[in-house]
């Protein structure tokens, strides 16, 4: 089995790095298949359609490709509104066995940043891999960096269902980056969606398992919270949240001039598209350049954004000078927003590992930890787990880093916990 992983993660990376580009002109194309219909079914998790996709990424086997067979989905949500929205994803059903105790556990896999981009989403980085391209005279730069996460799973007999989340990928709305609710409902329903899915080995008594970082970790941290309440038939054991994105004040003012400041404005693009009596109070203070950028953003995915964006600050977008953290701390409406888009004030479903960087200076570590925190003093089944690494003058690096460290520790763990081993945990540690 090692020897098969180790074969397939190699493979993986250097698939992504030498997988064909995308024709030039192509990289934005989005197929038929991410239009929804005009009518979705009522009941959230209810397919709206499916169809065999094929992975950039396969190795032949004796019963069938490793690490599995996959299938594009379209799924019934409901958003943060309360409105039917569809969201896309992938179910890939493993080619190897289960072979731990029960019938074979599915996990939801929250993906990391993205973009905003349709073309961004997990599920065609899946079957394309690696996209450079135009669309529009605009690089695009996407990367299926998730893969890794995704076959580590696979290869453990564990089933797997990605979410694309609301708006990214479905070309009828703006992707509502990091909006908790829209996130959570998202992951949990993905699950439901799976189960929906003829010909699988996924049954009724199969445990579920939440696996994110950073956006992702936001989500799956968001899905365990609300699962007693917004899906109560999902049985989520364990979840593991890395880098979770709990308190965006706090990630707000940390984001801005790093690498990654385009996810900034995803974030205030979706705010808006959330809640659209946010949007004039934002045009008070937009310069026409800072919409212009804004505009721009909605349409890019993370490598493009680094890539135009790196190192600037949201001061340039505004009319005053002032900063996007700034803005929130002067405008009651956009903190009350940001503060119901906290994490740790419900008590989260099963047991939950909270990994985060020490030195993680983009996704803050204090607030990630303050999270953890809140949920022990809830009665929440925590075991916290800081991730050390040395600093860096990066803040991207110090971010990432820990999602590669902890990667083989996370799913171990969490592999473990879906085949029915208890875990330790330590909220003694955040006292």
């Amino acid at each position: 089995m090692s020897r098969i992983l180790t074969v397939l993660l190699t493979a993986s990376v250097l698939g992504v790095l030498a997988a064909a580009p995308a024709p030039a002109g192509a990289a934005g194309a989005v197929p038929d298949f991410y239009d929804p219909p005009a009518t979705l079914p009522a009941a959230d998790g209810a397919l709206v359609r499916s169809e065999p996709l094929r992975l950039a990424l396969s190795l032949p086997g004796i019963t069938g490709t490793l690490p599995g067979t996959a299938t594009r989905i379209m799924y019934k949500s409901t958003d943060s509104n309360g409105e039917a929205v569809a969201v896309t994803g992938a179910y890939v059903e493993p080619a190897l066995p289960w072979l731990g105790l029960g019938p074979r556990p599915l996990v939801v896999l929250a993906p990391g940043t993205m973009g905003q981009g349709d073309q961004c989403s997990t599920s065609l980085a899946l079957q394309r891999g690696l996209v450079l391209g135009t669309e529009n005279d605009q690089l695009t730069v996407s990367i299926g960096y998730e893969i890794l996460t995704m076959y580590r799973l696979l290869l453990k007999g564990v089933a797997v269902v990605q979410t694309d989340y609301v708006g990214l990928g479905t070309t009828d709305r703006l992707h509502t980056y990091v909006n908790r609710v829209d996130g959570a409902h998202a992951v949990l329903d993905a699950a439901r969606a799976a189960r929906a899915l003829p010909r699988t080995s996924i049954t009724a008594r199969s445990v579920v398992g939440l696996y994110g970082y950073s956006q992702g970790g936001g989500a799956v941290a968001a899905a365990a919270e609300l699962q007693s309440s917004y899906a109560p038939d999902v049985k989520v054991t364990a979840t593991y949240a890395g880098a979770p994105p709990a308190d965006l004040t706090e990630v707000t003012s940390a984001i801005d001039g790093s690498e990654l400041v385009g996810a900034l404005g995803w974030s205030v693009n979706g705010f808006a598209q959330s809640q659209p009596a946010l949007r004039s109070l934002l045009d008070r203070y937009l310069s026409d350049g800072g919409r212009a950028v804004l505009q721009k953003l909605s349409t890019m995915c993370v490598g493009d954004a680094i890539l135009r964006y790196a190192g600037r600050r949201s001061s340039s977008w505004t009319t005053s000078g002032q900063t996007v953290a700034e803005i929130v701390a002067a405008e009651p409406a956009l903190r009350g927003y940001l503060d119901e888009q906290r994490i740790g004030a419900r008590k989260p479903a099963g047991v939950v590992r909270v990994a985060i960087g020490v030195s993680d200076n983009l996704v803050p570590f204090a607030q990630a930890r303050t999270m953890a925190a809140d949920w022990c003093r809830l009665g929440g089944k925590v075991v916290y787990a800081p991730v050390v690494l040395p600093a860096t003058g990066s803040a991207l690096l110090n971010h990432f880093g820990p999602l590669l460290a902890d990667q083989g520790p996370a799913t171990d763990w969490l592999a473990l916990r879906l085949a029915g081993l208890p875990a330790i945990t330590n909220c003694s540690l955040l006292n």
